[in-house]
C-alpha cells in the first residue's frame, strides 16, 4: 500500500479546496437569498404600480406621471436582480470546480468531467491499451479544459510524444501555473454553460476565407442611401412628396439584389462559427490579465495582440457584429432591412473585421488550446503534489528507471508501487505470474507514466529517470467482426506496427501483455524470441508479460539483455491473495486450478 506521505502531501490541496468550497457555497447561498428578496420586491413594485394606476386612471386622484416611479424602481431592481443571479451562477460554478477538485484529490473522480471518448482510436498504437480516454480514463482525471481546442491539445499531447525542449518548456509552465489557483477558478466559471464550447474548425473556415467583397464603394453607397431614405421619408411626411422616397428605395433594391449572394456568403452558415464567442473572449481576457515568468507562458501571452489590439478586444468587437447579424430576425429590422440596407452594412462590418483580424484567429485559438492544456496539467500537479516531474536524459542506450512507480488511475489507498529499471544491459523485463497477479496493471502503469512524462506532466513515482520514448503497446487487442480479424491476427498486426516504430527516430518502449497467447506453445516461444531479439537490436526497451513458464527460458537466448521478474500470490484462509509486489526471478507456481475450484468448477 502507499505510505502516509502521499496523504500528507495531499492534505494541503484538500484544506485549500474545502475552505474555498465553503466560501463559494456561502456566497451562492447569500445571492440565493438576495434573488428571493428581489423577486418579492418586484412583485411589490408591480402591486404598487397597479394601485397607482387605479388611483390615477380609475379615480383620477393622482397624476399619471406618478406611474413613472414604480417603473423606474422596477428597472433598478431588475438590474440588481440580474446581477445577483449572475453572481450566484459564478459562485455555484466555482463551488462545482472545488467539489470536482476534491473528488479528484480523494480518488472519487470517476464519472466526473469529460471522458475524451471522441479521441479514442482502436488502431492507435497504445491509446486503447493504456486507458487514455473513456470513462475512468487518464483524460477524465486530468482534463479541466473549457474549450474543444483545449481538449484536443491535451489529447494530442497524450497521443504523440513531444520533443525534450517542448517537455522542458511545459514543465516550467506547469510549475508556475500550479500555484495560480485563482486563475484556474476564474477560467472554470467562464461561459454560460459548463459544456465545452467553441467550434474552432467552423470559426477558422469563416475567418480565413477569401474576401467576398472586392471593393468598398457599396459600403459607402449603403450609408449614403440609408441617410437618403431617412431624408426622403421626412420630405414625404412633411411635404407629401413621395418621388424622392420611391427613387431611393428603388436604388436600394437594385443594390441589395446585386449584393445578395455576397451577403449570403458572409453572413449565412455561421451558426457554429459564432457559437460561444463570449467564452473565447473571456478566456483571452483572462490570459491577457496575467503576468508570467515561464518563457513558454510569456511567449503565449505575447501572441494575443493583433494590430496593437488585444485579442479579447477584437473578439468583443466581433461579438457586437454577431449581435447585429442576429438582430436581423427582429420584426422591426425585417421591415427596415431594405430601407436602411441593414444586411449590407453588417455584412461589410463582418468582412472588415475578417480582413483585419481573420489571420490572427488561428493563432489566438492555438494559444487558448495550449494554455488550457497546460492549466489541466497544472491542476493535476497541484492535486498530486507528491508526484514529481521526470528527469530526462539523452544517454544511450534508452533507459526507464523508476522508483516506487504507481498506476495513476488506482486510488492512493490501494496503489502498490514497484521499482522498475530498464537501463544498462537490461533491455527487457519478462514478467511472469499467475492470473490476476497484476501483470497487465504493471505494464499499464509503466506505459501511462511514460505518456505523462512525454506530455510534460508529473508522474506517479517517487523518482523517474527516462530517455525520450515512443510507447508501443499490445495489451488490450481484440478480434474484430467488422474487420474480419481474429485476436491473434490483431495482436501480430499490432506487434508488426511496434517493430516498424522501433526503426524510427525515438527509442520504443514496448509493452506486450501475454504475448502471442493465441498460438501454441512451440510457435509462441519461437515467435517471442524473434520479436524480442529484433526489438532489442533496434534499441527498444520494454516489458513482456506471460503466464507460460516456457517463455521464461528466452532469458538464455537474450543472455544479459533480458531479466526475469515475477508477481505471485498465496492462499490465505482458502482465498487467493495478491500483494502485487515485483520480485526477481521466475514465478514458481500457478493459480489456474485454484481459481477454477474457487468458482465451483470440479478439477
Amino acid at each position: 500500500m502507499e505510505d502516509s506521505s502521499a496523504l500528507e502531501f495531499r492534505s494541503g490541496p484538500v484544506r485549500e479546496y474545502q475552505e474555498r468550497l465553503k466560501a463559494r457555497e456561502t456566497c451562492a447561498a447569500r445571492y440565493e437569498r438576495l434573488h428571493i428578496r428581489y423577486g418579492y420586491l418586484r412583485l411589490a413594485i408591480v402591486a404598487a404600480a397597479l394601485a397607482l394606476a387605479w388611483f390615477s386612471i380609475g379615480r383620477s386622484a393622482l397624476s399619471p406621471w406618478w406611474l413613472a416611479l414604480p417603473l423606474a424602481a422596477f428597472a433598478v431592481v431588475a438590474f440588481y436582480h440580474a446581477r445577483a443571479l449572475r453572481e450566484r451562477a459564478f459562485a455555484e460554478r466555482a463551488a462545482t470546480f472545488y467539489r470536482n477538485g476534491l473528488a479528484r484529490v480523494e480518488d472519487r473522480w470517476t464519472g466526473i468531467g469529460p471522458t475524451g471518448e471522441r479521441f479514442n482510436d482502436p488502431h492507435h498504437i497504445y491509446s486503447g491499451d493504456l486507458d487514455l480516454f473513456g470513462q475512468g480514463s487518464l483524460f477524465q482525471l486530468v482534463s479541466t479544459a473549457r474549450t474543444r481546442m483545449g481538449e484536443e491539445r491535451l489529447a494530442k499531447w497524450f497521443l504523440t510524444p513531444s520533443s525534450p525542449s517542448d517537455i522542458a518548456a511545459r514543465q516550467a509552465a506547469v510549475a508556475e501555473l500550479r500555484s495560480k489557483l485563482d486563475l484556474r477558478e476564474q477560467l472554470s466559471v467562464l461561459g454560460e454553460e459548463a459544456a465545452v464550447g467553441i467550434h474552432a474548425d467552423e470559426l477558422f473556415k469563416w475567418a480565413e476565407a477569401d474576401p467576398v467583397f472586392k471593393s468598398a464603394w457599396p459600403r459607402w453607397m449603403a450609408l449614403i442611401l440609408a441617410a437618403g431614405f431617412v431624408a426622403s421619408a421626412a420630405v414625404w411626411g412633411y411635404w407629401g412628396i413621395a418621388a424622392p422616397l420611391i427613387a431611393v428605395i428603388g436604388i436600394e433594391a437594385a443594390l441589395a439584389l446585386r449584393l445578395k449572394k455576397s451577403i449570403g456568403r458572409v453572413l449565412h452558415g455561421t451558426e457554429h462559427a459564432f457559437a460561444d464567442l463570449d467564452l473565447l473572449r473571456e478566456v483571452l481576457r483572462t490570459i491577457e490579465s496575467q503576468s508570467f515568468e515561464a518563457p513558454r507562458l510569456r511567449a503565449l501571452s505575447a501572441q494575443l495582440t493583433d494590430h496593437y489590439l488585444a485579442g479579447s478586444t477584437a473578439m468583443a468587437r466581433l461579438g457586437r457584429i454577431v449581435d447585429l447579424i442576429d438582430s436581423r430576425d427582429n420584426l422591426i429590422l425585417r421591415v427596415l432591412d431594405l430601407p436602411l440596407l441593414y444586411s449590407v452594412q453588417v455584412a461589410y462590418a463582418a468582412e472588415s473585421w475578417r480582413t483585419r483580424h481573420g489571420s490572427a484567429v488561428r493563432r489566438w485559438l492555438d494559444v487558448v488550446a495550449e494554455f488550457e492544456a497546460l492549466v489541466s496539467l497544472s491542476s493535476y500537479s497541484y492535486e498530486h503534489p507528491e508526484d514529481p516531474f521526470p528527469k530526462f536524459t539523452e544517454s544511450r542506450p534508452a533507459c526507464f528507471e523508476a522508483e516506487e512507480l504507481g498506476h495513476p488511475l488506482i486510488p492512493s489507498a490501494a496503489c502498490v508501487r514497484n521499482d522498475v529499471r530498464l537501463s544498462g544491459d537490461t533491455c527487457v523485463l519478462l514478467v511472469s505470474g499467475s492470473n490476476m497477479s497484476g501483470k497487465s496493471t504493471l505494464l499499464r502503469a509503466v506505459g501511462m507514466n511514460t505518456v505523462l512524462a512525454m506530455a510534460g506532466a508529473p508522474v506517479r513515482a517517487r523518482r523517474l529517470r527516462v530517455t525520450p520514448l515512443q510507447v508501443g503497446a499490445s495489451i488490450r487487442v481484440n478480434d474484430s467482426l467488422q474487420e474480419g480479424s481474429s485476436r491473434f491476427y490483431a495482436e501480430i498486426t499490432r506487434i508488426r506496427s511496434i517493430l516498424q516504430l522501433a526503426s524510427g527516430r525515438l527509442p520504443v518502449l514496448f509493452l506486450l501483455d501475454e504475448v502471442l497467447q493465441g498460438t501454441n506453445s512451440h510457435d509462441r516461444r519461437i515467435g517471442a524470441e524473434g520479436i524480442l531479439r529484433t526489438l532489442v537490436e533496434r534499441g527498444a526497451i520494454g516489458l513482456v508479460s506471460t503466464h507460460d513458464l516456457a517463455l521464461t527460458n528466452v532469458e538464455s537466448v537474450l543472455r544479459e539483455r533480458l531479466r526475469n521478474v515475477h508477481l505471485e500470490d498465496h492462499i490465505e484462509n482458502g482465498k487467493m491473495r495478491f500483494d502485487y509486489r515485483l520480485r526477481d526471478g521466475v514465478v514458481q507456481k500457478s493459480n489456474g486450478l485454484e481459481l477454477m475450484r474457487s468458482v465451483g468448477i470440479e478439477v
